[in-house]
């Protein structure tokens, strides 16, 4: 049973969400300060975060930050709940680290399929890492290096810190260099078919990703209308 923990300072939407996790058999705790989560998250760390940006004592972006900065905690999934839709808000909470976002007013069904489909590819990815299975795949002289078995990567010979959901996108569009995949071929092959995602979310993890790639994030090419391809060639990125 995985266990969720709800950082809300609103207790009737910290309920509603206890309420449709726990009907899909999760089990949920509420905590309603970005401090008393960060204690709560030291003794027992859960399996995934569902975080309000806007608290009333440590500000949620803080605590993403201070989790995703801490090598006990930068691995567990965080989606972030918040009024503050604004792109630039979006992008601002993935980049720090969070795996997902959502703007209130949601949809407890959506945000049921989300933790669901971050859940699941959590727990693939402990499976694959246990195995020591998996795919290595080296571009660019060896430059760009994704271990998928390992879920680590290299860029220039240094670690690159990406969340679950970035590290899939890259390792979904490097996987068929020059291969042009669509959004929604994206959200399917990354979060899975039955979740239910608007194409704008990909496009604010691509941002993102690209940024933290560096010179490297040129390699992701918007194809005008259709989605994004992986660039095969080493001039794209330099």
């Amino acid at each position: 049973m995985p266990h969720v923990l709800i950082i809300e300072d609103e207790p009737e939407i910290a309920e509603l969400i206890e309420f449709h996790l726990s009907r899909e058999g999760m089990k949920c705790s509420i905590t309603h300060s970005g401090r008393a989560a960060l204690d709560a998250i030291r003794r027992t760390p859960p399996d995934l975060l569902v975080l309000d940006r806007m608290l009333p004592d440590v500000d949620g972006m803080d605590v993403c930050r201070k989790l995703k900065s801490d090598p006990s905690t930068k691995s567990i999934p965080i989606i972030m709940v918040t009024a503050k839709g604004e792109d630039a808000d979006v992008i601002s909470g993935i980049e720090v680290g969070a795996e997902d976002y959502v703007v209130k007013p949601f949809s407890p069904k959506v945000l049921v399929a989300r933790v669901a489909s971050i859940l699941r590819r959590h727990d693939d990815f402990l499976t694959e890492d246990t195995t020591g299975s998996g795919d290595r795949i080296s571009l660019f002289e060896n430059r760009l290096v994704i271990d998928t078995a390992r879920h680590h990567i290299l860029l220039d010979g240094q670690p690159l810190n990406l969340t679950f959901t970035e590290f899939s996108l890259l390792r979904y569009l490097a996987g068929r260099p020059g291969f042009v995949r669509s959004r929604d071929q994206i959200i399917a092959a990354v979060h899975g078919r039955s979740t239910v995602l608007s194409t704008r979310t990909v496009d604010v993890h691509v941002t993102a990703l690209r940024r933290k790639l560096g010179q490297f994030g040129k390699c992701i090419e918007t194809v005008r209308g259709v989605g994004y391809r992986f660039q095969e060639e080493i001039h794209a990125a330099t």
